[in-house]
């Protein structure tokens, strides 16, 4: 059960609200993030309206065969549409704004990409769920209201989450609520009327369903979100905050993989499994960003050969890893629905990186201990230049001499420089990326040094200068391992335990509603005449013939779910055996009969004498409830029952615990 760090109450408009505000939520944030979200969530509704708008005016457009009503149809249609597209226009500028989520570090990084949550309405779960536990389970309803509140005050919090770990916490906590939720109360063969609404966080496009899986589903792409928020906003000058930030990253891609392994059919788009596979590569490129930048950080003060040729081939690999989320984002199903900014953004870093690529490889073949260098770092430099057939390429794989090693060094130098500029044209291209100063920052200080760096080593002119360098061979020392989520370190209990064990009191299963059955023994009975066995619940499984229970009602395969006024559900063997031993003469015990299976499958063991309860226990069936039979009472009026003596089975393997009870023939007396 949750547990509310803070509850307010005010009086607006004469009518009293309570807010609550969670761990891992606050609904009053005023962050910049926070506003943005709640623009985006206005938003949202919003374009829901002109869809409804778009959808009636459609439907009387084809319906109506007046002219003059179609004419005007035709007219407020141009009109609505117009609008969306302006709405959509505006919610594809609320995704660009990638810098409300980057780092308040001052220094100039290159910004990444988050996402952006998906929003959903308030959903009123009272009524169905408190009609639902009066119909299947016979219970109270009104014994739920605390644990339907929570469940629903949860839900609520989930729709502002901190971004931080407490936040990723909240949503693991609602996740793994609905795994009781679903099973308590969403049978597979009837609805509630419940409706999971959410939000397309790309287009804003509603999607409604009336299953529990869309709505883990989209629990688990904000979880995705948040984590990339997380990542997006850690202090990457650090080589502490780029861990964080690599993590984030590549837990936000396994989210998004266990959506698309686990969750099929998804109505909304962002669902989609080309989209979330385009989430997944942009993930991971951006952890092998903080990566390249963690190992640039490392090596700033002492920057070897080496370490400037494995910098070049990192840079390459993630321009090479840039450009297949490129190709992805040209996909026909993804396309259409991506911010222009982010696709803009991704070709600017896959010419950047590139740019970078080409540097780093100038800086190692122009460094001043280059002539030394080992045979080693001489295969390296071979090996990261490749040919490209039908260009006009430098013929210097593997200088020979301070005069090549210039000509190799320029050319990846002039080569670094064209492509800086490309990134830089590209930037300036999207209105929207053109304000992020940040990105501003890191193209202009990227050109600038290459620029200075060429010029350094201009001599005498060189028609040599007019051949591109060889291309250089992307390789990589990381290898990226994918965080799927851990729904285990965030373990919750059912809100409605007290229905009782979910394997057998779920919404699937079906059983008799609870009947009162009331047992009277006589100062000549030996007994009730019924054994059990196994735990929570404990089922009868045996009725002795025309003992009290046979007379009382009770049946083979019967559920105890109370004794006299306590609740046994959850209770185990030996705790309903001393419960029922407790009882003396008079026993009274409410019972449910399962209508799915006959749990008394198992060799019947030989009863005791009549009237006899055994300790033994086997394992406990699986159940769940319907009509209900009216009480039983049975008194004993002199009946006279044979004593019968337990046969032991040598050829038959029993537990210590059974042949324990054989030996002790334990009555109830």
């Amino acid at each position: 059960m949750l547990k509310w760090v803070q509850r307010q109450s005010f009086r607006n408009n004469k009518k009293e609200k309570e807010i609550f505000i969670c761990p891992g939520s606050d609904p009053r944030v005023a962050t910049c993030r926070g506003k943005l979200q709640n623009r985006r969530s206005k938003l949202n509704q919003e374009i829901n309206k002109e869809l409804r708008l778009r959808a009636g005016a459609e439907n009387l457009f084809k319906a109506t065969t007046n002219k003059k009503l179609r004419d005007t149809v035709a007219v407020e249609l141009s009109f609505v549409n117009s609008n969306l597209q302006l709405l959509k226009e505006q919610l594809a500028e609320l995704n660009s704004s990638v810098e409300l989520y980057q780092s308040d570090s001052t220094d100039s990084v290159m910004p990444m990409i988050p996402l952006g949550l998906k929003e959903t309405k308030e959903i009123d779960f009272r009524d169905p769920f408190k009609d639902f536990i009066l119909e299947h389970y016979s219970e109270d309803a009104n014994q739920y209201e605390d644990a339907i509140s929570d469940f629903m005050d949860t839900r609520q919090a989930i729709r502002t989450p901190l971004r931080d770990s407490s936040g990723i916490a909240l949503l693991f906590r609602y996740y793994n609520q609905l795994y009781f939720v679903e099973r308590r109360f969403f049978p597979p063969d009837r609805s509630l009327g419940i409706y999971f609404e959410w939000f397309d966080s790309l287009t804003g496009v509603p999607s409604c369903q009336r299953t529990v899986a869309f709505e883990k589903a989209c629990v688990l792409f904000n979880m995705g979100a948040v984590y990339t928020q997380i990542g997006a906003k850690q202090d990457r000058s650090t080589a502490k905050g780029l861990d964080a930030a690599v993590d984030s990253f590549l837990r936000a891609a396994g989210t998004f993989r266990y959506i698309n392994e686990n969750f099929t059919n998804a109505p909304s788009m962002d669902l989609g499994p080309t989209m979330l596979e385009m989430f997944v590569q942009l993930m991971l490129c951006q952890a092998r960003e903080c990566l390249l930048e963690k190992l640039q950080l490392q090596s700033k003060d002492n920057r070897s050969v080496d370490i400037c040729l494995d910098l070049s081939q990192e840079a390459a690999h993630l321009s090479e890893c840039y450009n297949d989320v490129t190709q992805l984002i040209n996909h026909d199903t993804v396309r259409d629905f991506v911010p222009y900014s982010w696709s803009s953004l991704i070709q600017v870093k896959r010419e950047f990186y590139t740019g970078m690529a080409h540097n780093f490889a100038a800086s190692g073949i122009l460094h001043e201990d280059a002539a030394k260098m080992s045979d080693a770092t001489k295969d390296t430099l071979l090996y990261m230049h490749v040919e490209i057939d039908g260009m006009a390429q430098l013929d210097i794989r593997m200088p020979k001499d301070a005069s090549e090693r210039r000509l190799l060094g320029r050319a990846h130098l002039r080569e670094a420089l064209v492509l800086y500029e490309e990134s830089q044209r590209q930037h300036r291209m999207c209105r929207e990326l053109k304000g992020k100063q940040a990105l501003t920052s890191v193209l202009r200080i990227a050109h600038k040094k290459a620029l200075n760096a060429y010029t350094a080593t201009e001599t005498e002119d060189d028609f040599s200068d007019l051949l591109d360098p060889p291309q250089i061979q992307s390789a990589t020392k990381f290898q990226l391992s994918l965080t799927p989520p851990d729904f285990a370190q965030y373990r919750v209990t059912d809100l409605f335990k007290s229905l009782g064990p979910i394997a057998i009191f779920s919404a699937k299963r079906h059983w008799t509603a609870p009947r009162l059955v009331q047992l009277h023994k006589g100062r000549t009975t030996d007994g009730f005449g019924f054994s059990l066995r196994g735990d929570a619940p404990v089922i009868v499984a045996v009725v002795e013939p025309n003992s009290l229970a046979d007379f009382g009602g009770i049946k083979e395969g019967d559920f105890i779910v109370a004794v006299a006024d306590k609740d046994v559900k959850w209770s185990s063997h030996d705790e309903v055996v001393t419960l029922i031993k407790n009882t003396d003469d008079s026993l009274n015990l409410k019972l449910v009969t399962p209508m799915d299976r006959n749990y008394l499958k198992p060799t019947k063991v030989p009863s005791t004498n009549k009237g006899s309860v055994s300790t033994h226990s086997s394992s406990s069936g699986i159940s769940s409830g319907m009509s209900s039979p009216s009480g039983s009472m049975a008194q004993h009026n002199n009946i006279h029952h044979h004593h019968k003596r337990l046969n032991w089975n040598p050829f038959k393997r029993y537990s210590s615990r059974e042949g324990k009870d054989f030996y002790e023939n334990v009555i109830l007396r």
